[in-house]
């Protein structure tokens, strides 16, 4: 497959459109800020940065990116969206932390530089790709054998899509109209299914809960809605 067809125009021109407030902590990018340093925390449980050769799939604005350079890591963050990848660039100018972004396919660094990574990232991505089963065979490439890939999605369930569609795009208007569609949300067992297939071992899965009265997110057993999954990439 061409690695530069794995992705809808439609789907990045919607996140292009966002990439002046990526940064705005009440923006439409405010559920990435309060979801990272959950985010970090599981990141942290599996592994330790400092020194980490990391790639961060699908970086966005950086929020991410830039919460595991400072942790001690070295970050290069891959999108296809320019006009965020800008804002991520100048962000991190702008706060001397040392991240590396470009422009590229998950696909096409996989065949640049295999097994490159101790650890790879790609959160909240996998639900906008028409292909995300190639887009987890180019994570698992990407890994050093013994390394380590989280992803974090969102689960085809009712529960789902009544939260993060009709409550958080439409009734609590946290998300804008259109950030999610519920047909592309991903099960658990098929996203295991498609790690397997890529040579990935399943070794956690944890969901995330939102309490709309402290918003406040926290991780929970419970994968209904949101659920990060960490992967390792056999050593031998």
């Amino acid at each position: 497959m061409d690695a530069s067809q794995n992705a809808d125009p439609a789907e990045l021109k919607k996140f292009s459109a966002l990439a002046q407030s990526w940064w705005d902590p009440a923006g439409p990018s405010k559920p990435l800020h309060e979801l990272n340093p959950l985010r970090m925390r599981y990141i942290e449980r599996a592994l330790v940065l400092k020194d980490a050769g990391v790639l961060d799939v699908g970086c966005g604005g950086g929020i991410l990116s830039e919460s595991m350079a400072r942790a001690g890591a070295r970050v290069l963050g891959i999108d296809l969206a320019q006009a965020v990848l800008d804002v991520a660039e100048l962000h991190a100018i702008e706060g001397k932390i040392a991240v590396q972004y470009q422009a590229m396919a998950a696909e096409q660094l996989a065949l640049e530089q295999p097994a490159a990574f101790d650890l790879v990232t790609c959160m909240e991505m996998l639900e906008h790709v028409p292909q995300p089963a190639a887009v987890m065979a180019a994570l698992a490439t990407l890994v050093k054998p013994g390394g380590d890939v989280i992803v974090s999605t969102l689960n085809r369930k009712p529960l789902a899509f009544a939260v993060a569609i009709i409550g958080a795009e439409y009734m609590a208007r946290m998300l804008p109209r259109g950030t999610h569609e519920y047909l592309k949300f991903i099960r658990p067992s098929e996203l295991a299914r498609w790690g397997r297939d890529a040579g990935l071992d399943l070794t956690d899965l944890t969901g995330i809960t939102y309490n709309p009265l402290t918003r406040s997110f926290r991780l929970s057993p419970n994968t209904d809605i949101n659920y990060l999954a960490h992967f390792k990439r056999p050593a031998s």
